[in-house]
């Protein structure tokens, strides 16, 4: 029998649908991985001359035994218009289940992880959703993020205004929230109780004394001592900073861009380890792909629509 393969076009046909699919996959896994089940080592990197092609690994071996791989190219000839696979097999007999073929679904990983992250970290009350960015990942990770709190309005912020605006009047019909686009980061900073950024910036975006006390903050770009979107003083302030795998941190080639302890993600939504423990608590998600979610919400989808 033919195994089953999904494309860009399978996933957003129903996305709110997917979005909750993939927070759910993502929340067990981190579970998994808290128990020990969740098998998650460091990408790895294939230089072949003009590119590179990037692998990341893992399996669940516990709920929903399944093991595999994603890969993707890195090439800068091909500018924006990269490949990506996902491929999922039975992790008890080996048996090829499925392959999600295309770009979204590393992004709903990623925008899972952080909606799990703010729904761990940040106040249960939180109103305002704040976002740096107009890209994929800022649309994703804004949907992921109104699935886990009741937001009654985003503000957005980027450089091009006419790309704000844009993205404003889009995901303000998209989400069903009210989105407002706003003219400096400092004042998504000041506004929101949830702080999403998701740039390339190669410095600090956002001053790190604009944020208020309470306000949960998630970083998804670069993230190394010579180039962050984050300055690293938010860490000083901040109560618990917290990320999805620190052997992904230890793995990185360049030093990382805060040196102050980190907790897992898994930890916290375990019970092991606190996130938040008051209102006026600074809490910081610094996101950087943990092997195996990929693997385990490519896994649920398969289930899901196939």
């Amino acid at each position: 029998m033919r195994a089953p393969v999904l494309t860009d076009t399978d996933l957003a046909g129903d996305l709110a649908r997917v979005v909750g699919l993939s927070i759910d996959a993502v929340r067990d896994a981190l579970r998994a991985q808290a128990a020990g089940h969740l098998v998650a080592p460091p990408r790895w990197v294939l230089d072949v001359g003009p590119g590179r092609l990037v692998f990341t690994v893992g399996a669940e071996t516990a709920r929903s035994r399944t093991a595999g791989f994603r890969v993707y190219d890195v090439y800068p000839s091909r500018g924006s218009d990269h490949a990506q696979v996902v491929a999922v097999f039975d992790s008890d007999d080996g048996r090829l289940r499925g392959l999600v073929v295309g770009d979204l679904l590393g992004v709903l990983r990623t925008a899972a992880i952080g909606a799990v992250a703010i729904d761990s970290l940040s106040r249960p009350d939180a109103t305002v959703l704040g976002v740096v960015g107009t890209g994929l990942q800022a649309r994703h990770h804004l949907l992921a993020a109104g699935a886990v709190r009741d937001f009654s309005q985003a503000v957005v912020h980027s450089r091009d205004p006419t790309r704000r605006i844009r993205f404003a009047e889009e995901m303000t019909r998209r989400s069903g929230v009210e989105v407002v686009a706003v003219d400096t980061p400092e004042t998504v900073a000041q506004a929101a109780d949830v702080v999403i950024l998701a740039t390339d910036s190669r410095t600090p975006v956002v001053a790190s004394d604009a944020f208020e006390p309470g306000t949960h903050v998630t970083t998804i770009g670069p993230k190394f001592a010579d180039a962050h979107e984050l300055s690293p003083d938010v860490a000083e302030v901040a109560s618990v900073v917290v990320t999805d795998s620190l052997a992904q941190v230890d793995a990185y080639q360049r030093p990382f861009f805060v040196d102050v302890p980190m907790v897992e993600l898994a930890d916290v939504v375990s019970g092991r380890r606190r996130g938040r423990t008051n209102r006026d608590d600074v809490t910081l998600f610094c996101s950087v792909g943990l092997a195996g979610t990929e693997v385990v919400v490519a896994d649920r989808l398969l289930r899901a629509l196939t």
